[in-house]
């Protein structure tokens, strides 16, 4: 467990501000909406404080023991009591009731803005986050989001409100002393609350990020039940998640001890405050200056004015908590796009579709370059393969086409286009990739094909289906297009997600097909059936093909050779072979090491 720090005042008062500028707009979508829950609350406070008073005539008019007013008097005083009781709560209900659709609204909103985001990130941002702890962020800062929505603005605010009006009630009806007395006790509870909680805010955020590594590591386990199952890991696994949640443990612990202190606390305040005040007016009442309804009013003033004021302390606990919540998503809305549209990026216009990679320099960090100024053209309609040892840069240069990641020098173009001065969406619109892992949505088969084009036609998708050699696989299947895949495709061999893959690219219709080693981790027969695919789909496209066996692309149009991060030869199979130099020494390798390419 990594040291949880104290929060310094940039980290504390800071954020508050910024969450607030943040969320106040999206109130501004039912104005009106708000503006009569705001009128509601403010009837509801008025109403409330007018019912000790109603008791206090109630308990005067019955001390007077009058035979007309007892019988007239105190039972319409006892009606309008009644009356008074039911409008505080039935007023406060309608309030709830018509912000109910701007605190969904905002949830929805937030939820939606979060999630828009994400998907604007570059590659790395995705590749070093836990999704699960990233689900998490999002559920519970949206959740945090319509708390502070309805708490800051319907108990809080109304709250202060209503002490307000006890307070004037009380100067009004008796002396200062009892309105300096309220004030001195709230100012002690309210400092007592903020500094108690402020202290609690480090166990809470231990506990948050405890929780988010126990579900991460779930998550990651149940996502990997078939490698946990091929090592027997069962016992390491649960021992992990225990130590996790034994972390957990410990820190809701902290949490729970820490708030029973607060709590006591407040309840000590409140217990001094009350009897104080009561002591005052007892002494009042037996002196004749004050009535036996006044002493009821006194005191249902106090546990009128408590009992908010103690749902305060909650209150502020929570929207604390909701504070912390809501500040670790919006750090996900501020985490930077690594990829940008240029401010003049027009729509990329395909014609031919001819691809240049002109003196490309990459590299992921900066002592480790990758790519060392590649060079290379790929004609329009031609099939090119890329080859070369593992880590000489081939998948990378799939990524830059793609804009995955932009170069560190040089120049990607397509029909004499840089790139980087095309929009992101019109680019990667004209691309179809088709992955070494193919990763299938957790739905039907109809779905994930039908995800490359949502206005595909049936008859389409059919014709996808026939190129991508998918006929007869589907018409084994007892629910056709409608077999679930799984979660992450695992009901379906690998072969068969390629071939999904290669149709649902086919729906996009795209000018560019890019297939990144899409048959290196095949059987023989899967791989030659990919191949036929792929050759099928190629025609009349500029295809680039990532391999690692160079069985599969002996027929490519050019192949080009990556070493080091340079290309080293340029050309077709039997003229790289009749060369005799890298590509010949890779293809005798692979050759010696798998017999079966001979026949493939």
């Amino acid at each position: 467990m990594r040291h949880m720090r104290t929060m310094p005042e940039d980290d504390n008062v800071q954020p508050k501000w910024r969450i607030m500028s943040r969320i106040i707009p999206y109130l501004a979508e039912y104005q009106y909406r708000v503006l009569a829950a705001v009128i509601f609350l403010i009837a509801a406070k008025i109403v409330n404080v007018a019912v000790p008073v109603a008791l206090k005539h109630v308990v005067d008019a019955l001390d007077a023991a009058q035979e007309i007013l007892l019988l007239t008097v105190p039972l319409w005083l006892l009606l309008g009591y009644g009356a008074l009781r039911f409008l505080t709560t039935f007023l406060g209900e309608l309030r709830d009731a018509i912000f109910a659709r701007v605190a969904e609204r905002a949830m929805r909103r937030a939820s939606l803005e979060v999630f828009e985001h994400l998907h604007t990130l570059d590659l790395n941002f995705h590749l070093s986050r836990r999704t699960g702890a990233l689900a998490r962020d999002i559920e519970r800062g949206t959740t945090g989001m319509s708390f502070l929505l309805r708490f800051l603005v319907f108990n809080i605010v109304p709250t202060l409100f209503e002490i307000t009006l006890v307070a004037a009630v009380l100067w009004q009806q008796f002396s200062v002393h009892y309105v300096l007395a309220v004030i001195v006790a709230i100012t002690v509870y309210v400092v007592f609350s903020v500094w108690m909680t402020e202290w609690r805010t480090r166990f809470v955020r231990e506990a948050n990020e405890q929780d988010n590594l126990s579900n991460s590591r779930a998550m990651d386990s149940l996502l990997n039940f078939e490698t946990v199952k091929y090592f027997t890991a069962e016992r390491k696994e649960a021992a992990e998640y225990d130590s996790h949640l034994a972390a957990w443990e410990r820190s809701r612990l902290k949490n729970r001890l820490s708030l029973a202190g607060l709590n006591s606390g407040q309840a000590l305040i409140i217990a001094v405050a009350v009897t104080s005040v009561m002591i005052m007016a007892a002494k009042e009442v037996v002196a004749g200056t004050m009535t036996l309804g006044d002493f009821v009013m006194v005191n249902a003033f106090m546990v009128q004015l408590f009992i908010p004021l103690n749902f305060l302390g909650f209150v502020y606990r929570e929207i604390r908590q909701a504070l912390i919540n809501i500040e670790k998503m919006l750090d996900l809305l501020s985490q930077k796009k690594g990829i940008e549209d240029a401010p003049d990026a027009t729509p990329l216009k395909v014609g031919k579709g001819c691809i240049r990679f002109d003196n490309v320099h990459f590299h992921y960090h900066p002592k480790r370059p990758l790519l060392k100024g590649a060079s290379f053209a790929v004609n329009a309609g031609q099939k090119i393969a890329v080859v070369g040892s593992s880590g000489a840069g081939k998948s990378t240069l799939a990524k830059l086409l793609f804009r995955f990641y932009d170069v560190k020098a040089g120049l990607i173009s397509i029909d004499g286009q840089d790139i980087r001065m095309v929009t992101q969406n019109s680019l990667r619109q004209a691309i179809g990739v088709v992955p070494q892992d193919t990763v299938l949505f957790n739905e039907t088969l109809h779905y994930n094909i039908a995800y490359g084009n949502a206005d595909a036609t049936q008859a389409d998708i059919d014709e996808a289906i026939e190129l991508a050699n998918l006929t007869h696989f589907i018409a084994r299947l007892p629910e056709g297009l409608n077999t679930q895949v799984g979660e992450r495709g695992l009901k379906v061999s690998g072969g068969e997600k390629q071939r999904i893959a290669i149709a649902r690219v086919l729906l996009k219709k795209p000018h560019v097909l890019i297939f990144d080693e899409a048959t290196s981790a095949l059987d023989s027969h899967s791989e030659n059936a990919i191949m036929e695919a792929i050759n099928r789909v190629a025609q009349e496209r500029t295809t680039l093909i990532i391999a690692h066996r160079l069985s599969t692309i002996r027929d490519a149009d050019c192949i080009v050779v990556l070493d080091d991060g340079q290309v080293v030869e340029q050309g077709d199979h039997n003229s790289l072979i009749s060369k005799n130099k890298y590509y010949a020494a890779l293809w005798r390798a692979q050759q010696s090491a798998s017999p079966r390419d001979t026949f493939t």
